[in-house]
């Protein structure tokens, strides 16, 4: 009895055993059956979720179109201020409808170059910096180095001439440069608390009243005639003369080439916050470079009708043209003009504070990032960044005001000079891809380099005092 109920114990275990390794192969067998439907339902997904991408991609409306809208505002925002409101209108009361030429060329042939570095972006999901990092160290810190002296010039300078245009619209006395700290820092508050979005919809509001206002004072100055006398003698811009003027007028129109960079760097933050197709990308690009590039022969035409052939000399420095102009659009057209020519001035010159200081400050922090490259960067380096920009503005206003105009000037001739460089860059990161150039704007680039190249070479030529 013993020896049976042993045997039945060791049967017991062996069925025990074996039950055992059937539920573990059971197991096993359920486990690849359901990892099997779940990596082809993730199969499925992900071929559903790219075909609903590419849709996405090749779905654009007028809804879409206006939801992309963000950098090519910011980009007129930047470019238009010292180019239109000083360069453009100076150009009018001193010349006439002379220069509208050189105007239209100079937007037409750098048109392909501030469009590749959307057109880069919206193509490889990176930065014109990440492009310049791909063609050499060396051209990354030729940028970096010169983009933060840019920096600095630019944001005392157009937080000086806003300053100015303030003081023209307060009723009350207000000391410039305590005006200046005003403008620079209530521009750095509201992009350290409001950031990207705050910036977006007040580029938006300041262009549209921009244009409204600039359009409606045209149109009354155009009611009222030209002040110039029928036999009125112009002088002539076609000189060596008044070459350093239209190489100064074309080197800022409509912006320094270094705008397209920043550009970039908008289209990737408007990316992380809005879903921007290649198409509506392009096309809120388009809309900004455009714009500036009317908005400039507008400006133009201001000069041309109220101070053109009026007997006035028209002052050359910046600060003292801004009051001369509002002085003599008062006059003209009437007293009721100045608050508006005023306004105009002052939301041109504060919206390009605001995204002079953000869009330095971000391709200062990119550029420092691809140099010691790391993966990412702080939003805390982008705020210290845009202190950076502001301090160091105050600081030449404060300590170095009377040799602003200088490095001002030395700043826009370098801007000039180095635009074929940065041009032929950006060229060479549009050769290929998906998008890659072909057809008419791959010529209208080459003619545009040789155009800008053949200027800059004269210039030098020039300034080195071989030619007469």
């Amino acid at each position: 009895m013993a020896s049976y109920l042993k045997k039945i114990k060791i049967i017991k275990q062996a069925l025990n055993h074996v039950t055992a390794q059937l539920l573990v192969l059971n197991s096993y067998f359920y486990q690849k059956i359901f990892f099997k439907m779940k990596f082809k339902n993730l199969e499925n997904n992900i071929m559903t979720t790219n075909t609903e991408s590419i849709q996405a991609e090749q779905t654009s409306n007028w809804q879409s179109k206006f939801r992309a809208l963000g950098p090519g505002i910011l980009m007129a925002s930047a470019a238009v201020g010292g180019s239109h409101l000083i360069a453009s209108t100076q150009s009018g009361a001193i010349y006439g409808w002379q220069l509208a030429i050189i105007i239209i060329l100079a937007n037409l042939f750098k048109y392909p170059f501030f469009r590749f570095g959307a057109q880069y972006t919206l193509d490889t999901g990176n930065t014109l910096l990440e492009g310049y990092r791909q063609k050499g160290p060396f051209y990354l810190w030729i940028f970096a180095i010169l983009n933060v002296f840019a920096t600095i010039i630019n944001t005392a300078a157009v937080g000086l001439l806003c300053a100015v245009i303030l003081s023209f619209v307060l009723p009350f006395a207000v000391p410039v440069p305590i005006l200046s700290t005003i403008v620079l820092l209530f521009s750095l508050s509201l992009l350290l608390l409001g950031k990207y979005r705050v910036l977006d919809g007040v580029s938006k509001l300041i262009m549209i009243s921009l244009t409204i206002a600039t359009v409606t004072a045209v149109i009354v100055a155009m009611t009222r005639g030209a002040v110039a006398p029928p036999d009125y003698i112009s002088a002539t811009p076609w000189n060596l003369g008044a070459l350093a003027f239209i190489v100064a007028l074309m080197g800022w129109m409509p912006a320094p080439i270094e705008i397209s960079a920043i550009n970039s760097m908008w289209v990737v933050a408007k990316r992380r916050l809005t879903k921007v197709s290649y198409h509506d990308g392009l096309f809120d690009f388009n809309v900004g470079y455009i714009g500036t590039a009317i908005l400039a022969l507008v400006f133009l035409a201001l000069g041309a009708l109220v101070q053109y052939g009026s007997g006035v000399e028209v002052e050359k420095v910046g600060g003292r043209y801004i009051a001369q102009l509002i002085n003599m659009y008062a006059v003209t057209i009437g007293e009721w003009s100045r608050l508006l020519i005023a306004f105009i001035a002052f939301a041109c010159m504060f919206g390009t504070t605001i995204t002079v200081i953000d869009g330095y400050s971000r391709t200062n922090v990119e550029a420092l990032r691809l140099i010691f490259k790391k993966q990412e960067t702080r939003q805390g380096y982008l705020n210290l960044s845009m202190l950076f920009s502001t301090v160091s503005g105050l600081v030449v206003l404060f300590f170095f005001n009377n040799a602003l105009a200088p490095m001002l000037q030395f700043a826009m001739i370098a801007s000039f000079v180095s635009t074929p460089i940065f041009a032929t860059l950006n060229l060479l990161l549009v050769m290929k891809g998906e998008h890659k150039i072909s057809g008419g704007l791959y010529w209208l680039s080459i003619i545009g380099l040789i155009y800008l190249t053949a200027f800059a070479l004269l210039f030098i030529v020039q300034q080195l005092g071989l030619l007469g």
